[in-house]
Parts: structure tokens; C-alpha cells; sequence
């Protein structure tokens, strides 16, 4: 069965990838639609071997399509994607619009792809925070064997995680710093990107947490488990494209790290690259247009009774957004369209 399809946001950095991944992964399309705003009306992008001219997302009419990918934010999204389940299509939405949302599933089809039934209420599907999807993908098989109790995880969140804009921030500032006359000051960013590293993703709360921060506790606690006490601090990096994090796991029962090795080695959307030597392990720059999330520095953590660390890396732009998006939508067809 193929699905007449729709990527809203097409231009932007997750839509170009949605669009890639569709064709990579040979998703049965039977018809495309690419869609962005009016400034954008005309511009060409690829899908597979095809050039496809981008039409105007205000306009669209949705009936008769199957799946709609949404990559276009919060507040565009909450004005398109109810006029889109209302003429029957199927939203899957990365934006955190509908992520805390009861009604809306909230999906890493590795983790808990039976959430993908309770998406009939609202019609919407719910893609997490980038830097959740990676993470949990990690935690899932170790919470099945031993329980996790607790988890201190500290990110180091590339700059394409905040769109096209921050890419070219980051260019322009390490241009500028070796071309006299070339500065650039922070715009995108609230410090300088270049050579630097900024402990602030997103708005600060009453708490003093980020709203980043607090979405990985949200999301994880959604996805995985409520009673999960995870504490995280997220720090944008000067790297363009994937995002690493440090965790520090505390279980229920005792885990040893090569029988947690072996766990992550057969686990799915995970590839084990942990080897106690020299370049042994993975950074993001080799995780670039990779589907796995990579796990390496797995070790035991003595400090506590039952804890382990490992260091978790992923391309942003694919598992973090547009991957797991398509993923899901692979989900849908699979156990509910089919269905009826």
C-alpha cells in the first residue's frame, strides 16, 4: 500500500531531511507534497532522484492525503495541523506544541511503539525534543534489564539544532575571527558560538532550569517512565551537525558494563563503537547522515552502588527530527492505516 504524503516545512533543515530519509528508506509514496510558506512558494528541493517545486502550505488542502511530516514550529503548527486531521490526514508533528499534550502520543518507535494507537483521538503524533530522542533510545533496553532510578545527563547540543540561523552564526563568527572586518556578533545565539561553548538552550524557568533541560525530564518521563528522576543540563557546542551527551545512570539493580555492551550492541536504532584506546569511540562529525545513535565509554561508575556511564552521540537533524519522524510515520502504516 502506498500514501500520498506531505512534508510541511520543506525548505527548512528537518524538511529537506524528512524528504531525503522518505526516499532513502524507499517509504511508499504514491504522491509527495512539498509545502512551506509564501516566501518560499516555487523553491525546488529534492526527493530522491526527482526535483520537487515547493507549494504554498496556506492554501493546501488536505483531504484525500494520508501523512503529513510537519516541521514548521509551534505556531504555524497550531494553526495547519488541525485544518489538516479535520480533512482526515495524519499529523506527525516535530515541533513541542503537542508533546505534553494527554491526547497526543508522544513516540521513539524503538522505545514505546504501541503509543502509536492512542493517536486516533486528536489524529496527531508527537516527535520528541531531539536531544530526548537520542537518549532514550539508549536508556530503553538498560531500563528493561536492571531499572533505572535516576539519571544526571549533561548535552552537548550542535548549532543546527537551532535551525539554518545558527549554522550560518557560527560559519560567519569563525570567519570573522580570522578575517578582520567580518565580526559577527551573537544574533541567533546569546554569546558568541565561535570557539565557545553557551550553557543555555532555550528560555530560562522560575527554577533556573532551561526549558530544554525540562523538556528532556518531560519527555523522558512520557516516552519511558514517570518514576525516572532524570536531571539535565544542555549546552549549545560549536559543532554543526549532531549532538553528544554524557549520562550518568543509577539502576534499581546492579548492571555490569559488559553485560550492558552487550544489551546496546543488540538493541535496535543503537550501534556499540567502545573500544579502550586511542580514538576509540565516536564523535559527532562520524555520526553525520548515520540513522544509528552511537554509544561509547561505557564503564561502571563507583561513586554509586548501581550506576553506569556511557557517552551517547547522534546526527540531530535525522534521529533527533527528521528519522524518527519518518519512522514513525512507518509505524503508522504499518498498525493503523492499514487497519482502516
Amino acid at each position: 500500500m502506498a500514501y500520498k504524503v506531505a512534508v510541511a516545512g520543506a525548505t527548512g533543515n528537518v524538511g529537506r531531511e524528512m524528504l531525503n530519509i522518505l526516499a532513502e528508506r524507499q517509504f511508499p509514496v504514491s504522491e509527495i507534497a512539498a509545502l512551506a510558506s509564501r516566501g518560499s512558494l516555487g523553491t525546488e528541493v529534492s526527493f530522491g532522484d526527482r526535483t520537487v517545486k515547493t507549494g504554498d502550505l496556506d492554501t493546501f488542502d488536505f483531504t484525500g492525503w494520508d501523512i503529513a511530516l510537519f516541521a514548521i514550529g509551534a505556531d504555524a503548527t497550531r494553526k495547519y495541523a488541525p485544518r489538516a486531521t479535520r480533512a482526515g490526514c495524519k499529523v506527525i508533528d516535530n515541533s513541542s506544541l503537542y508533546r505534553q499534550d494527554p491526547a497526543v502520543p508522544l513516540i521513539v518507535p524503538e522505545v514505546n511503539p504501541g503509543a502509536i494507537h492512542a493517536c486516533s483521538g486528536k489524529g496527531i503524533i508527537a516527535n520528541p525534543n531531539c536531544s530526548t530522542a537520542q537518549m532514550v533510545v539508549a536508556l530503553k533496553p538498560l531500563h528493561d534489564r536492571a531499572t533505572i532510578r535516576r539519571v544526571v545527563v549533561s548535552t552537548y547540543q550542535s548549532v543546527s539544532g537551532a535551525g539554518k540561523e545558527g549554522m550560518d552564526e557560527l560559519w560567519d563568527q569563525t570567519k570573522g575571527i580570522y578575517v578582520p572586518g567580518q565580526e559577527k556578533e551573537p544574533s541567533k545565539f546569546q554569546k558568541q558560538i565561535a570557539f565557545n561553548v553557551i550553557p543555555h538552550i532555550d528560555a530560562f524557568m522560575e527554577d533556573g532550569t532551561t526549558k530544554e533541560e525540562w523538556k528532556m525530564v518531560a519527555e523522558t518521563k512520557k516516552i519511558l517512565d514517570p518514576s525516572i528522576r532524570l536531571t539535565a543540563t544542555c549546552v549549545r557546542v560549536p559543532v554543526f551537525v549532531g549532538h553528544s551527551e554524557a549520562l550518568n545512570i543509577e539502576f534499581e539493580d546492579f548492571l555490569d558494563e559488559d553485560e550492558a555492551r552487550d544489551i546496546l550492541r543488540e538493541s535496535p536504532g543503537l550501534m556499540v563503537i567502545d573500544k579502550r584506546e586511542e580514538g576509540g569511540y565516536i564523535t559527532p562529525v562520524e555520526c553525520v547522515g548515520e540513522y544509528a545513535t552511537y554509544i561509547s565509554r561505557i564503564r561502571q561508575d563507583s561513586t554509586i552502588e548501581n550506576g553506569l556511564n556511557l557517552w551517547c552521540v547522534s546526527d540531530n537533524l535525522r534521529k533527533g527530527a527528521a528519522l524518527n519522524a519518518v519512522q514513525i510515520a512507518e509505524l503508522l502504516g504499518r498498525e493503523v492505516l492499514q487497519m482502516g
